[in-house]
Formats: structure tokens, sequence, C-alpha cells
């Protein structure tokens, strides 16, 4: 049974956000370059099998922070398109008292240890990034999936 939706780490919704705009933005961002149109259709795909969206308030910080790094006029319609997809995600909210007190706080930040308190079997994590990924499968094997799996099929 597929999951009900997705928690999207950072640097995927960067792509997602991004890839909307244009996919010819992709190997133009600088954020990016990790990144080839493919697999922001391959993003897509996964997302359109679910019924939502998952973030944080944190990962929309990052998320933006990391738009910022493009240029005008793109920029903008980066930023445009950061709020459709706010307003299409389902946000949910980790106490920055509660994501500091995860034993990967230290280690990953308060972004990832946010996602890390909030991602369940359910709405397991996607994420591009090991470190946060193997933390994620430490709690549960079932609660993240990484997105370089998927690339690679």
């Amino acid at each position: 049974m597929p999951p009900a939706g997705f928690f999207i780490d950072a640097n995927l919704l960067v792509l997602l956000v991004v890839g909307r705009v244009g996919e010819e933005f992709i190997t133009k961002h600088s954020r990016l370059q990790q990144f080839v149109v493919e697999d922001y259709r391959i993003l897509r795909n996964l997302l359109d099998r679910v019924e939502q969206a998952f973030v944080t308030p944190n990962t929309l910080t990052e998320t933006s922070n990391l738009l910022a790094q493009h240029g005008e006029p793109e920029r903008s319609r980066f930023f445009d398109q950061l709020r459709f997809t706010i307003e299409d995600s389902r946000e949910i909210q980790v106490i920055s008292e509660v994501a500091s007190q995860n034993r990967e706080f230290r280690r990953l930040g308060l972004t990832d240890a946010a996602l890390l308190e909030v991602a369940t079997v359910e709405t397991p994590l996607l994420t591009v990034d090991l470190d946060l990924y193997l933390a994620a499968l430490a709690k549960d094997q079932d609660t993240a999936v990484n997105f370089r799996h998927i690339q690679n099929m």
C-alpha cells in the first residue's frame, strides 16, 4: 500500500519548485547541480501517486533561502511557485524545543531534526540526504525513502 504522502526535504523541494517553473532552470540553479530534468520528472511522478505532500516550517524556510540564491527574473517566479506549493502542501509544525531534543539535532541541525520527529510509516521522509536518510532508518526502516535509490532504478 502506498504511503498517504511524503515529507519532502529541502533539496527535493527546491527541485520541485524550480522544475514547476521550468525544467530548463534545473540545470541553471546553483543548488540543483546534483540533479537533471529526469530527476524532477521522477519526483513529480512520485508525488502524483500520493494524496499529500507534507512540509515543515523549517523545511520551507530552508527552501526559501536556497531559492533566493538565484537571480531575477526567475527568482520572483520561484517564489510565486513556492507560494503555490505551500498552499498545495500540508504543513506540520514541530516546536523547535522538541526538535532540538532529538538525538540527531547536534549532528544534522534543526530542519532535519524536525523532519525526524514527524516522519512515519504512513508519511515517510523523501530525501537525497544520506545522513538524514540513515537517521530516519534508525527510527524505523519504513520511515524514509532515499531518492537516490529511485534515481538509480
